[in-house]
């Protein structure tokens, strides 16, 4: 099992004092997040100097817009081309991969008003180029694209494991992976060990919430189950703490990976 967490949770005030901290409390890695292109541009050097350190950075994950399935095609644009930097930079850091949805925040078929403006069709349409995009120029420089499914609530796309495998496969690239987020899975998902079990071979990187968006252990997901279902899938990659913790980190973290390391 490789834990990682990501930055925000994370005491210090640099990469290298985060990993001091984080080594302590049984992490293996730290998911680095990725706000806007200028900021990320300007993080560069950090970054580099930190993996040379032997800070183990495992992935990047988006935390903000724009997104590849934004509605605006300019928006989308845009996103391709951060996600290419990306691409790009997480080799040079040692990342596994860099992970995004289809979108964040722009509709939900859950709320007003329930239709969206563009057709279902035309959402795969976009979505399948930008994947094969991505996926071969993730391939080109060697690592992976990890392709997060959200809830209903904050995606109107793709919000389930097998969603997201089903656009994996029909890339027809190795370097298109799927992310399982047992925060929105324990919303989507009709049982969490099954669904790991389906997605197989496509699942590469987790990222680990509980059920209020707290670390795990704090909240009612099955835990047990799904790290079990991972285990027999083979999965090796990096499972990443985000979201939000229930006290403070140097209490609640090194006690939340301890338990997910002896889960029964």
């Amino acid at each position: 099992m490789k834990l990682a967490a990501q930055e925000h949770l994370l005491p210090g005030g640099s990469l290298l004092e985060k990993w001091a901290f984080a080594q302590s409390a049984g992490f293996d890695g730290i998911e680095i997040l990725v706000k806007s292109r200028a900021e990320f541009g300007e993080r560069l050097p950090e970054l580099r100097e930190a993996a040379q350190s032997g800070v183990v950075l495992s992935s990047i994950c988006l935390a903000g817009g724009p997104f590849i399935g934004e509605f605006d095609p300019e928006k989308r644009r845009e996103a391709l081309e951060r996600m290419k930097l990306l691409l790009e930079t997480a080799p040079q850091i040692g990342a596994r991969g860099v992970v995004t949805p289809a979108a964040y925040g722009i509709f939900s078929k859950r709320l007003p008003p329930f239709e969206p403006p563009r057709s279902a069709e035309e959402d795969h349409r976009i979505l399948l180029e930008a994947l094969r995009t991505l996926g071969e120029h993730a391939r080109k420089v060697g690592t992976t694209l990890f392709f997060e499914p959200l809830n209903r609530y904050e995606d109107h796309m793709v919000n389930t494991l097998e969603q997201a495998a089903a656009y994996c496969q029909e890339t027809g690239l190795e370097s298109v992976k799927v992310i399982a987020d047992l925060y929105h899975m324990n919303i989507e998902e009709a049982q969490l060990p099954s669904s790991i079990r389906k997605a197989g071979k496509h699942l590469a990187h987790v990222h680990l919430a509980d059920s209020n968006r707290l670390e795990p252990g704090a909240g009612h997901s099955d835990f047990a189950s799904a790290l079990a279902a991972l285990r027999e899938t083979g999965f090796d990659g990096f499972m990443a703490f985000e979201g939000r913790l229930s006290g403070p980190a140097e209490q609640v973290l090194p006690v939340s990976a301890h338990r997910l390391r002896f889960w029964p």
